[in-house]
């Protein structure tokens, strides 16, 4: 799978790393501002009564 992501990414492997590199961070930003926070609201952990 690693192998048909890195051959469809264009040019040579220099570009690919940092094609790679955007990606990535790309995807934890994605995930740190979008998708955690919506799981941790439907967490019941937020409904704590004492």
């Amino acid at each position: 799978m690693y192998e048909y992501l890195w051959r469809k990414l264009p040019g040579p492997p220099v570009v690919k790393w940092l094609l790679t590199a955007v990606i990535l961070v790309a995807l934890f930003l994605l995930l740190m501002e979008v998708v955690f926070p919506w799981v941790s609201a439907q967490m019941p952990y937020n409904d704590v009564a004492v």
